[in-house]
């Protein structure tokens, strides 16, 4: 179950969507009290989400984390802003790419890896509509042709 990457919580399919995604980053993230019961569960919510780099620190915005139903008065703020945990060096190389007209800090995976709670951070450029359905063709042709090759091989 658990592998390199660990075990995968959840995905934002629409950054992908919506972005070229250039480069990754894993990023580990700072919790408080039930979020991680609530993160295990499953109950979290990338939409709308994205990181900001301010002051020398990366900040992940408007990610929801469900508070956790077992919890008691002491439940976190589903849509606080959390705080990434990323080595010096990538935090310089996420400041010089932000910097740059039309890229954004998008979360594209979380999963847990050690116990830990690791999200999978991803600078994009957006794309335009024609770009999407450009992509959106590319994914329906090659699912034709695998499904034609899976076909072919069971005829045989």
């Amino acid at each position: 179950m658990a592998d390199k990457k660990g075990r995968q919580i959840a995905e934002n399919k629409r950054a992908r969507h919506d972005y070229f995604i250039e480069d990754t980053f894993e990023a580990g993230l700072v919790l408080q009290g039930t979020e991680i019961k609530s993160i295990r569960k499953g109950s979290i919510n990338f939409k709308d989400a994205f990181a900001r780099v301010d002051n020398g620190e990366v900040f992940l915005h408007n990610m929801h984390i469900a508070p956790y139903e077992q919890g008691n008065r002491y439940n976190h703020d589903p849509l606080r802003t959390r705080k990434l945990l990323l080595h010096k060096k990538e935090i310089n190389k996420l400041i010089g790419i932000s910097k740059e007209s039309g890229y954004t800090i998008v979360p594209l995976k979380m999963y847990i890896k050690n116990g830990f709670a690791k999200v999978l951070i991803g600078v994009g450029k957006g794309k335009k509509n024609y770009d999407k359905r450009e992509t959106l063709k590319k994914k329906t042709a090659e699912r034709q042709i695998a499904k034609a090759l899976r076909q072919s091989e069971k005829g045989m």
